[in-house]
């Protein structure tokens, strides 16, 4: 009897561990919402707010702007702003143009992350 409870307290616990999502899978932080949005046209925007659906560790992220030339647009380094999902970075004066944002973040639990989008200004 003793030796049938174990097999069916093993097969229920290897049974629950199959069920479960993989942790990795939900440990990465996602982009939730972008400031400018991807593909929007408008004003030239003064900075680029990401907010991620985990926190993120600035030391490892950044936040890249770039125009159809190669040419960067940020006026300093990513921080992060307002909470810790939030990652910003303060923009040069932006012409009009075609821009991408090109983003890489390290959530607090060390999974890496990254994505890009695209913008356009107009005069």
């Amino acid at each position: 009897m003793r030796g049938r409870r174990a097999i069916l307290a093993g097969l229920g616990t290897a049974l629950g561990a199959a069920l479960m999502p993989p942790r990795q899978a939900l440990a990465h932080a996602r982009l939730d919402r972008a400031e400018p949005g991807a593909g929007t046209r408008g004003a030239a925007p003064i900075e680029v707010v990401l907010r991620f659906t985990e926190a993120v560790e600035p030391r490892f992220s950044s936040i890249v702007v770039v125009n159809g030339a190669g040419t960067r647009w940020e006026a300093g380094p990513a921080q992060i702003g307002g909470d810790t999902h939030t990652l910003r970075v303060s923009l040069k004066p932006l012409p009009p143009g075609d821009y991408r944002v090109d983003w890489v973040v390290v959530s607090v639990d060390t999974h890496r992350s990254q994505g890009s989008y695209g913008f356009t200004v107009v005069a």
